[in-house]
């Protein structure tokens, strides 16, 4: 048994915590971090408030958790993606990835990297902030991918592989808000592959270059 499983002094907790914290990921997905009340979020989770702050802290450090969750869960597409042996095949998996993730059926629309607190007051503050550095290290693991696809030789050596990540993750935060407002999951493949007719061209193109 792990210790997020036991009580302060060793007892089991009366509830499954892992379950709890998948619920209050949903809620913050669904409604952002200052529009999850602790209402909604109590009947989620199916504990009481004193409970939730025992076994999670208060609202931000729960938010935190929620967004670890996301991370290792749904959002882990962007890591399986860096794993593809070429660049367009990082960007694609990319893509797809996020078009994936943001049209769940059953499950809340949009990004909860994107959307969960992209319009905050002072109490938000610091939920806003920890997105903002969600989403730049994403930005940042795309972009050294895609300079060791230029230093290898797989993309031309003048690429820059700083515009490349920062296009390819502004196309997905642009996904994710289309999805949040309907858009089909048909629809946003597209999307993610027009964004690619304009990649440049890989090492395959360059084998038969005399």
């Amino acid at each position: 048994m792990t210790a997020q499983e036991k009580g302060p002094i060793g007892r089991p907790r009366g509830f499954d915590a892992d379950e709890a914290l998948q619920q209050a990921m949903l809620v913050f997905w669904e409604h952002g971090y200052e529009g999850a009340s602790l209402s909604q979020l109590e009947a989620a989770m199916g504990i009481t408030r004193t409970s939730m702050y025992a076994a999670f802290g208060n609202k931000e450090q729960l938010f935190r958790k929620a967004l670890e969750r996301y991370d290792a869960g749904p959002a882990a597409y962007g890591d399986r993606a860096m794993e593809k042996p070429t660049a367009r095949e990082v960007a694609a998996a990319f893509l797809a990835g996020a078009v994936m993730a943001t049209t769940r059926p059953g499950g809340p629309a949009g990004c909860l990297g994107v959307q969960g607190a992209l319009a905050t007051g002072d109490a938000g503050r610091a939920a806003h902030d920890a997105l903002v550095a969600w989403r730049e290290d994403g930005g940042a693991r795309l972009r050294h991918r895609i300079q060791r696809a230029v230093d290898e030789g797989d993309l031309p050596a003048d690429a820059d592989a700083g515009r490349l990540a920062r296009y390819i993750m502004t196309v997905s935060f642009g996904i994710a808000v289309q999805a949040a407002g309907g858009v089909s999951r048909a629809e946003l493949q597209e999307v993610a592959e027009t964004a690619l007719s304009d990649w440049p061209p890989g090492r395959d193109v360059y084998a038969d270059t005399p």
